[in-house]
């Protein structure tokens, strides 16, 4: 998720406004498709396949979409492993763009959902009464965001970012299934369903264990990629090109 060589990268305030409206439109696909999904189906097997096409599809061609100009991170965990394989090279992100980028995609999240309550005629800003705080759960949020983390960090080492598109979305459809939390692994997205009372929401109570459980599964994700590809020069020069 990088921009390629061959032309010089936008300035930060671009990034920064291309995460802003990613994660935006990303948190709309989710929330918005939740909440369609609900009032489509009583059957909440058919909800959620609704609701993980419909995400999976969307983020794709967000990653897609806004890759060649911020990197397409939608997501402070990406960010944060992100800058970590980057480290000393002499592009990599400092710590002043990674907190911009981190506060635009909260930002950008929080708006989304409030879109997306908004477009479907509910109240904006009505607090999720959906309780998230089981342990099973947890352990199912770590396992998504640390396999997320793996993802990326090995599409990096072995040249193949180009892919991040497809990957990071087949992923992610795959996770909302077989993981017990639904796979939000993304710590912005997480703080902006709290703003959504639907399927797709988690109670503001449930938030602390949630993004901690991200943290924690950043961090294994980047000492499994550290474990598995080591760290140096990537083995393509696909590995320039952005996801």
């Amino acid at each position: 998720m990088r921009m390629t060589p061959t032309a010089p990268p936008p300035g930060l305030s671009r990034r920064v406004a291309a995460e802003l409206v990613g994660t935006a439109a990303l948190v709309t696909v989710i929330v918005g498709s939740g909440i369609r999904a609900e009032t489509l189906s009583q059957d909440v097997g058919v909800s959620l396949l609704a609701n993980s096409l419909a995400s999976a599809i969307g983020l794709g061609i967000l990653i897609a979409l806004f890759g060649p100009l911020s990197g397409g991170h939608l997501n402070p965990a990406v960010t944060l492993c992100e800058w970590w394989a980057r480290r000393g090279e002499e592009q990599a992100p400092g710590v002043r763009e990674v907190a911009a980028y981190c506060a635009a995609q909260l930002v950008g999240a929080v708006t989304g959902a409030l879109l997306a309550e908004t477009m479907f005629g509910r109240a904006p800003g009505t607090w999720s009464t959906q309780v998230r705080s089981d342990h099973h759960l947890l352990l199912g949020e770590t396992v998504a965001t640390a396999g997320l983390v793996l993802l990326v960090l090995g599409l990096r080492r072995i040249g193949r970012l180009a892919l991040a598109p497809l990957a990071v979305a087949a992923y992610i459809a795959a996770a909302i299934w077989f993981t017990s939390s639904g796979s939000f692994a993304n710590p912005a997205a997480t703080v902006g369903r709290a703003l959504s009372d639907s399927f797709t929401g988690i109670a503001p109570g449930s938030l602390p264990g949630f993004v901690g459980a991200q943290l924690l599964g950043t961090l294994l994700g980047v000492a499994l990629a550290s474990l598995l590809y080591g760290r140096g020069e990537p083995n393509s020069p696909d590995s320039r090109r952005t996801g």
